[in-house]
Formats: C-alpha cells, sequence, structure tokens
C-alpha cells in the first residue's frame, strides 16, 4: 500500500469538509492526514488529504470526490512534481542539566522555540513527515510531553497549479 496525497480545491462553504470525509470514510478508506486552509481566493479552500492504497483506490476517491457540488478540482500530487510540508508543536520535558542539549538539536533542525517553562520547552518545526520523526526520536530520551501535528500539505512545483487542471 503506497501513501497518496490528494489535493482539492473547494469552494469555501460550510459543511465541504464533513461531506468529503464522510464519501471517504463510507467507502471503506482511512485518512492518514488531513489538512484544510483559505487559499489566496478567500471564495475557495484547500483540502489535502492522505491515504494509503493502490492507484485503483486514488482513482475511485478522485472520481466520487470530483462529483461533488462544491469540489472546483483534484489532483494527486506526485512526490517527484510536488513539496510537501507539515507544521509540529513539539512539548519537551527539559530541566536545567538537559535544557542546553535540547536547545542544540532545535538548531541542528532549524526548529523555533516558542515557549519556555521552568520544566518544558515547546519547539515549533516544519518539514516533511521524515524530519519531523527525526526530530522526535531524538526528543524521546528527554520525555515528550505533548505533539500537535498540523497534517500534510503541499502544492505541485513549478508554474502548475490545481487551478490549471480540470476533470470530467
Amino acid at each position: 500500500m503506497e501513501r497518496h496525497i490528494i489535493s482539492i480545491y473547494v469552494e469555501n462553504q460550510a459543511g465541504v469538509l464533513s461531506r468529503i470525509a464522510g464519501l471517504i470514510s463510507r467507502r471503506g478508506y482511512n485518512i492518514d492526514s488531513l489538512s484544510v486552509g483559505v487559499t489566496e481566493d478567500p471564495r475557495f479552500s484547500r483540502v489535502t488529504v492522505v491515504i494509503h492504497g493502490d492507484s485503483y483506490v486514488v482513482e475511485q476517491i478522485s472520481k466520487q470526490v470530483g462529483k461533488l457540488f462544491d469540489v472546483v478540482n483534484i489532483k494527486e500530487l506526485i512526490p517527484e512534481e510536488s513539496v510537501y510540508r507539515e507544521l509540529a508543536l513539539i512539548k519537551v520535558n527539559a530541566d536545567a542539566k538537559n535544557r542546553a542539549e535540547i536547545v542544540a538539536v532545535v538548531d541542528i533542525f532549524r526548529a523555533n522555540i516558542i515557549d519556555v517553562s521552568a520544566s518544558t520547552i515547546t519547539v515549533e518545526l516544519t518539514g516533511d513527515q521524515a524530519k519531523i520523526c527525526a526530530f522526535c526520536e531524538l526528543m524521546e530520551p528527554f520525555g515528550i510531553a505533548e505533539i500537535a501535528r498540523t497534517g500534510l500539505t503541499g502544492l505541485q512545483r513549478g508554474k502548475s497549479n490545481i487551478k490549471d487542471i480540470s476533470f470530467d
């Protein structure tokens, strides 16, 4: 089973996300990651869905989601032709003894410390999923108190964009 990233350009209306997620789950497919946000045009939003399956699964989801009345366009983001990012907020247990070591790892990963308390450091990290997982592995010995992840989002590289591509 391969990971597939589907980008869906939709009208920015109430209930759109619910209809998309419901349609995918009713067909028995699991959503591994889901992110939604308004685009450069506030009338539209971009929904990025990550699923595992074969090309048949992606084709079926694309056809069914494409039939929804508020979906403008849908496109699978091919890894070689796209860029992906995720945001993670990671709260790490930190005391006076290990604080410097944690800060050094944060610097290596080009992350940002966004909050410090007497017992924790909260880090903001953006990157692909592998980068975030690698950072978390290095933080495990210190103790990860909490993690919040946005889910994957992505765009096609270069001049192409989802508004240029239509489906039938």
